[in-house]
Order: structure tokens, then C-alpha cells, then sequence
């Protein structure tokens, strides 16, 4: 095959940090060539010094795409050229259709009009070559996630594009919408297109890279053959962390105690939909020094009951009781919630559980501003010893406290938000999603921390996608299916295949 694309000793400084240090990369025609590496190790830089977002001028090194040395000054010079990038936070307007997203900046006019004809059946085409059966004419506002990162494909497709960069494209998906976009890019690799794949989750690499390339600390250290059935997880995750990680899950014994926390009848309904229940009269316990999972795909309910009862942040009409020890306790706004002792670390980190543009000081205390504070007035000074504080007890990699959340890798944003919620004294803490976006060596130290929360008594619970990972973490899993509980299972008798018949089961008596 011929090298469409090589980059050759990229380096790229910020104030005070090498992000890329003679980083080489050469991806070859219709090929999925991988990039990972722990978060922080230089993958989206590197695609970004590819893309024009950092201009020539900005690095050192040469670009070579189609044999030919590339200048780009921004992102329009990259597209013009074929190159096209899709970030993990997507780029879509979600009050426009899908028509106009696709062709927003790159019109089809005729003389300054715009050709809503050509455009519907340019898009009609493009929506086919995806698999979206959708009408041009529908809101992006409308789709799932798995379908808008399709519309930003198609965008792509319509660009004319020659190498496709996709950074982390499945990490908000659920399996089947994972499963249909890795299909989508074999079929690209077929006609020829080149594609660029970002990801963490290494299983799905193994799938479809033809080449892997392992960036650590800014450096490329390993180019390995992903059709070689001897390359393993095992190595990349070797060459990713610079050691062997022999368990992806910390060991545990497990002291389970009384239950602390109970939900009985839970039920919610939508906000825009008062008649719909999200959440169909859920009734759950979790014991002391327990980590109990919640199962189930997509849309089934999960988010919604976590939010439904830390305050009732979600969903109109809710009935149900919560106790605490026994006892009944108030839940109906976030401060009674984490006031009675729950706390939710929600799955939407940068939106929801952070003030990014502040920095690492301010957020810790947020949760728990009367920690700090002399009467109405927040002290400095405890402010930062709690911060500095909880920077070594979960080990925040940062410069120091005054570091800007926004410039930390996802696993250290994620540590941020864990100590948000520590510092309030939780305890039962709900975790949703809580490695989304995340390395494996950044799991492993968020899963020490649920372990070490659970050995010190707290009730923990876990809501994830990854069903390793819930086998992996958890004592007992509850399995949820279109807002029901449909079962319940100790860890040590799951598995990925009795969880996913739980659900088919019963959405066949549906």
C-alpha cells in the first residue's frame, strides 16, 4: 500500500510541558491505523497539529500528505485537502437539521440562494452510505448519540474526505451503535478511505486496526501490527503505561455490613412527557462496604433514577420512599440529598460535575462550602489545604492546585470530581460512568479509589456501560431494562451473557 500520510518528528511545546517530542506517525492508503495512549500522552495533540487547529509556525516537524509537504494555517486547509477530524465532543447544532449541519460552512448555492433540493438529495445520498434512514429535513436534536456521530460522518463523506480522524467516537455509545460505527469503517477501509482511530477501549481496536501506534508521555513508543494474532492487549497496555498491568481490576475482600441505604417503589416520569414513566417503580438496597452495579443498555433508565433521587435533579411526578439506616429521609433537593448523606457524581463530567475554566482549589469544596468556610465567609486557607489535601489521598497529577480543571487529562477531571463529593461525607456515593473517556491505567486508579471507599465502609454504586467492568468492580448487579428493575445478581454468578438475557427476556414480555 502507498503512505498517504507522514508526519515526521513533531514536536509541540506548551509553557512549561514537551506535549510531543519527536513524535513520527505514517498511515498508509485504506488503512485503520489506532492512536492510543493514556490520556495526557499526546494522541489529540498530535491529531490537532495534523488538522491546522495548531497552524504551521506552532510546531516543529514536517507534514507529508500524498507525498507532498502540507502548511496548514487552520482547519479549512486540512478539509480542503481530505483531512478530516471528528472530536469526542460532537460538533453538530442541535436545533438545525441534519441537512443543514452537513453542509453548514460548505453550502450548495446557486447564485447566493441556497439549493434546498440539491441539498436534500446530496444528503439523502450521504445518509444512505451511513446507514440513516432518517429525513434530511429531521432535527439533529431528535437522534441519538450513536446517530448524530453518523450525521458528523456524513458531514465528512461530504468534504470529499481521504483520511478520517475519529478521537474516542464510541465512548458515549452503547454496544450495538458501537459495534454499527467500527462495520462503518471497515467498509470505508474497503473504498479506500483511510481512517485515523482514537480509543481507549482496546477490545474494539483489536477489531479493525490494521496498525497500532502507542503514544506514551508524548512520545511514540511502540508501532505494532494489529492483524498479528499475537499482539495482545496486554501489550498495548504494557507499552501505554511502561509496565505490566496484570489485573485490570484491584483486588478486594469485601466486608459487607448492614444496609444503609434503601429505595422502595421509585418512580419518575418524563419532564417533557408527563404521561411516560423513565423510571417504573424501582425498589433497591445497598449495605455497607457493598459496590452494587446497575446493568442495562442505553435508554434504559439508569441516569434518570440516579438523578431522579439525588434531589430530584430529573423528572417530574416522582414517588417513593428513600431511607437512610432505616429511617425515611427527605430528598427533594440536591442540598437535602447530600445533606442526608448522598452524594452523585454524574456521567457528564465537563457539563455538569465541573467548573472547568476554575481551578482545582475552587472545585474540590464546591459540594461542601461550609467545610471551609468562617461563617459566610470562605477561608483560603482551608480552601487550599483541603485541596492540596485530597491532590495526595487520590493522587491528582497537576502542576499544582491553581491549575485550570479544563487543562487536566480526563482521568485527573474525574479525580477532581471524586473529591468534589468525598469532601462532602458522603455515604452512599452513586457513580455514573465514572471511567467514560478514560486510559486504562486512569481506570485502574479510579477503581482503587471505589475499593478503598468501600473497604471504609461507604455504600457504593456503580452505573456502567462496560459490563467487564462491572463484573469486575462490583459485589451484586442489578439489571435494568425501559425503567424496571429485571434482575438482580450476585457478581460472582453474572455474566455478560445472563445480564443480556435478563434484558432480552424481558423486553420480549413487553
Amino acid at each position: 500500500m502507498a503512505t498517504i500520510l507522514e508526519m515526521r518528528d513533531i514536536t509541540k511545546t506548551f509553557p512549561g510541558v514537551v506535549a510531543l517530542d519527536g513524535v513520527n506517525l505514517k498511515v498508509e492508503e485504506g488503512e485503520i491505523h489506532a492512536l492510543v495512549g493514556e490520556n495526557g500522552a499526546g494522541k489529540s495533540t498530535l491529531m490537532k497539529v495534523l488538522s491546522g487547529v495548531y497552524p504551521h509556525g506552532s510546531y516543529e516537524g514536517i507534514i507529508e500528505f500524498k507525498g507532498e509537504e502540507c502548511r496548514f494555517s487552520g482547519i479549512a486547509d486540512s478539509e480542503k485537502r481530505g483531512i478530516i477530524i471528528i472530536h469526542q465532543e460532537l460538533a453538530l447544532v442541535p436545533l438545525l437539521s441534519i441537512a443543514e449541519n452537513i453542509f453548514l460552512g460548505n453550502e450548495r448555492a446557486n447564485g447566493g440562494v441556497i439549493d434546498w433540493h440539491e441539498t436534500f438529495q446530496r444528503t439523502c445520498q450521504l445518509l444512505a452510505k451511513v446507514g440513516l434512514k432518517e429525513s434530511p429535513q429531521t432535527r439533529v436534536s431528535d437522534l441519538g448519540l450513536g446517530k448524530q456521530q453518523l450525521v458528523e460522518i456524513a458531514k465528512a463523506l461530504s468534504k470529499e474526505v481521504k483520511l478520517l480522524i475519529l478521537d474516542e467516537p464510541t465512548s458515549s455509545l452503547n454496544e450495538t451503535d458501537s459495534e454499527a460505527l467500527l462495520q462503518l469503517l471497515l467498509e470505508f477501509k474497503a473504498a479506500g478511505i483511510s481512517s485515523i482511530l482514537i480509543s481507549h477501549k482496546l477490545n474494539e481496536i483489536s477489531k479493525v486496526a490494521d496498525t497500532i501506534t502507542v503514544l506514551r508521555d508524548g512520545s511514540a513508543v511502540s508501532t505494532l501490527d494489529g492483524t498479528n494474532a499475537g499482539v495482545s492487549e496486554a501489550d498495548i497496555i504494557r507499552d501505554m503505561v511502561g509496565r505490566s498491568l496484570n489485573d485490570r481490576y484491584p483486588p478486594r475482600s469485601p466486608k459487607i455490613g448492614e444496609t444503609i441505604f434503601e429505595v422502595s417503589h421509585w418512580t419518575a416520569h418524563h419532564p417533557q412527557q408527563p404521561g411516560r414513566k423513565i423510571v417504573d417503580d424501582v425498589s433497591f438496597q445497598v449495605r455497607a462496604g457493598e459496590v452494587v452495579g446497575i446493568a442495562g443498555l442505553m435508554g434504559a433508565g439508569r441516569t434518570e433514577l440516579a438523578m431522579s433521587i439525588f434531589g430530584r435533579s430529573y423528572g417530574v411526578n416522582i414517588s417513593g420512599e428513600v431511607k437512610m439506616h432505616g429511617r425515611p429521609v427527605d430528598v427533594s433537593t440536591v442540598h437535602r440529598a447530600i445533606a442526608a448523606g448522598i452524594c452523585y457524581a454524574t456521567e457528564d463530567r465537563k457539563s455538569y460535575g465541573l467548573v472547568l475554566d476554575d481551578t482545582i482549589r475552587r472545585n474540590i469544596p464546591l459540594a461542601n462550602l461550609t467545610g471551609i468556610a468562617n461563617g459566610i465567609v470562605v477561608d483560603e486557607h482551608k480552601e487550599l489545604a483541603v485541596a492540596r489535601d485530597y491532590r495526595e489521598r487520590i493522587r491528582i497529577k497537576c502542576s499544582s492546585t491553581a491549575q485550570e480543571v479544563v487543562n487536566l487529562s480526563g482521568g485527573n477531571q474525574q479525580k477532581v470530581v471524586l473529591a468534589k463529593w468525598l469532601f462532602a461525607g458522603p455515604e452512599v456515593l452513586i457513580l455514573d460512568e465514572p471511567t467514560r473517556g478514560i486510559d486504562v491505567g486512569a481506570k485502574y486508579e479510579i477503581y482503587s479509589i471505589i475499593a478503598e471507599l468501600a473497604a471504609s465502609g461507604k455504600a457504593i454504586v456503580v452505573i456502567s456501560s462496560e459490563m467487564p467492568e462491572l463484573l469486575g468492580v462490583t459485589d451484586r448487579v442489578y439489571v435494568m431494562n425501559e425503567g424496571r428493575f429485571v434482575g438482580e445478581l450476585p457478581t460472582s454468578e453474572a455474566s455478560q451473557e445472563k445480564i443480556m438475557s435478563l434484558i432480552i427476556r424481558s423486553g420480549h414480555r413487553n
